[in-house]
């Protein structure tokens, strides 16, 4: 058989199999309910639940990343606040302790500058201009000395604010740095501007905190979105980014986006108090996620073998329940065909009954007058041939008796007739039943063996029913050999407890699938010539002895069948 055909359940082949039941129900259709069913039942709350599960870790790791990138923003905004503010304290503190004359000092305002560099650092160059924005004085590397600003924006922004912090630029110095200025009034209503230059290199160690990692990057940016400081992301100093910020919030925000270079992001940024600059920080999502990506997909591996393990107990479980209603159904048709071949035999056990009772009548009449006869024969002492007269009467009264035991037998059908023990030798009853066929074998030229085992034991069993069994399958194997054909019939005994008779002919023989039919009550092979009763009622005969009967046949060669009885009467 193929493997297929094996692991396949019963009830997938329905339809394959000629049934006038089992059309009623579709099996497959119900397996496939079933299956659907369970497995709504079972897989979509473990969908559900893991779909919820994966979502609360995502948000869940979302956030415990968003308060650290909130933190550190925070932080370094106040850090970087501090610094300028430190810075512009420095040189409000000069222009409150010191004398514009004192300052208008140039060694004055180089010891200054000495200080200031030796306390906060960071400073390059100190200078004071005047109310017309000449520069008096000035201290630090380049020749400054009289240099006029009154034509700067930023020197209007001074006079107007009386601070003021410049974006990062590169001026005549050719590296990156920064001013603040401030303003500082006269009692006479006059008044001059202190501005120092700032190296930017504390600007940056300060926006570069320690704990960010490789897929981190931290930088200032103005208002326009240049960069003041270096960034691994977006390029050098003053390069502008191609993305802006929210630079009016002095509070920090962090949210999500995609920068122009495709990268998934979460940002933070906060502007910083009292100057043009913002810090930024970034951190790619890809870095943030690695954990939930690693977590998804040992959720997905969960899932997907919860759910085979699932399926392989829905479908084990399903296929079970189908095949037991596909099996009490088929036992359930096989109560329904046998309630139904058991009315037609009743049926047909009430019409032999009535039958037989109608013939017994004449029958009984045909006795009467052929006793009759049979007085007057001998009382009439000139009876004109007397011999053959008698041998007629004889005749009838032998056929009477013969048509008597006929109708016998088929109320036997309709009415139980008790079990008859005695003592039988089954090679002469065998022998017994031939004679009823004798004539037949004789005209057909049908060769007939009888073998018999030596000291063949005697059984306890019903005679009258044994000859029909035997009739019948003897009846049944002269009509499938041909004329000139053979029966072979072998009596003996098995394990002493146990007597079988063994009849083969070399008949048509029968295909395999008549074999599962043929003790089916109304089922023949002889087409409209038999009742297809014989063998039904011989496999209820044997059963009813407490017997066993086995057939053998292959088509064009010929059948054998085996009956086993008991030696002793059972309990």
């Amino acid at each position: 058989m193929p493997f297929n055909l094996r692991i396949t359940p019963k009830f997938w082949r329905q339809f394959e199999v000629d049934s006038p039941h089992r059309g009623f129900i579709n099996y497959r259709r119900m397996w496939w309910q079933c299956v659907i069913v369970m497995a709504s039942v079972c897989l979509l709350p473990l969908m559900i639940t893991t779909v919820i599960n994966a979502y609360q870790y995502q948000e869940v790791l979302k956030s415990e990343n968003i308060a650290p990138a909130d933190r550190l923003v925070s932080n370094t905004a106040r850090s970087i606040s501090f610094f300028l503010e430190e810075r512009r304290s420095a040189l409000d503190f000069v222009v409150q302790e010191r004398s514009l004359e004192d300052l208008a000092d140039g060694k004055n305002l180089a010891r200054l500058l000495y200080r200031l560099k030796q306390v906060f650092g960071g400073f390059i160059d100190i200078g004071v201009i005047d109310s017309l924005g000449v520069q008096l004085s000035y201290a630090g590397p380049l020749d400054l000395q009289g240099k006029n600003y009154s034509r700067q924006s930023w020197f209007h922004e001074v006079m107007i604010r009386g601070v003021y912090i410049s974006d990062v630029f590169m001026g005549f110095r050719g590296y990156p740095h920064f001013v603040i200025a401030l303003k500082h009034d006269l009692e006479d209503g006059d008044y001059y501007i202190v501005r120092a230059t700032i190296d930017t290199q504390v600007f940056n160690d300060l926006a570069r905190p320690l704990n960010i990692g490789p897929a981190s990057d931290t930088f200032v940016v103005n208002v326009e979105g240049v960069l003041q400081t270096p960034s691994k992301f977006y390029g050098p100093v003053l390069q502008k980014a191609q993305w802006t910020t929210d630079s009016e919030s002095f509070h920090t925000t962090v949210k999500e986006l995609v920068d122009p270079a495709g990268r998934s992001l979460i940002m933070g940024s906060r502007k910083i108090d009292n100057s043009p600059f913002m810090f930024v920080y970034v951190h790619e999502t890809r870095g943030i996620l690695a954990g939930w990506f690693a977590l998804r997909s040992k959720l997905i591996g969960f899932f997907v073998i919860s759910t085979i393990i699932v399926m392989l107990v829905i479908l084990g479980v399903c296929t079970y329940l189908v095949s037991a209603v596909f099996e009490a159904d088929k036992i359930r048709e096989a109560v329904l065909h046998k309630v139904e071949y058991t009315n037609k035999l009743a049926s047909l056990g009430r019409l032999a009954a009535g039958v037989a009772h109608e013939i017994n009548n004449p029958l009984a009449i045909i006795n009467e007058k052929a006793g009759l006869l049979e007085d007057l024969i001998h009382l009439t002492e000139d009876f004109p041939q007397k011999t053959k007269a008698h041998e007629i009467t004889q005749s009838i009264l032998g056929s009477v008796d013969r048509c008597s035991t006929i109708t016998h037998r088929l109320l036997g059908f309709a009415r139980h007739i008790d079990v008859n023990f005695e003592t039988i030798y089954l090679d002469a009853l065998v022998k017994n039943v031939l004679g009823f066929l004798d004539k037949e074998s004789h005209y057909r030229e049908i060769k007939v063996h009888v073998e018999v085992e030596e000291n063949l034991p005697a059984i306890e069993s019903d005679r009258g029913q044994l000859q029909q069994v035997f009739l019948n399958i003897l009846n049944n194997a002269f009509a499938a050999v041909e004329d000139g054909g053979e029966i072979k019939i072998g009596i003996y005994s098995i394990n002493g407890n146990k007597v079988a008779v063994r009849i083969d002919d070399n008949g048509c023989g029968m295909p395999p699938e008549h074999m599962k039919l043929i003790f089916e009550p109304f089922f023949s092979t002889k087409g409209r010539k038999g009742t297809g009763l014989g063998l039904s009622i011989t496999y209820g005969i044997i059963k009813k002895l407490n017997g066993s009967i086995e057939v053998n046949s292959q088509e064009g060669i010929g059948t054998t069948f085996i009956v086993t009885l008991p030696v002793k009467r059972p309990a």
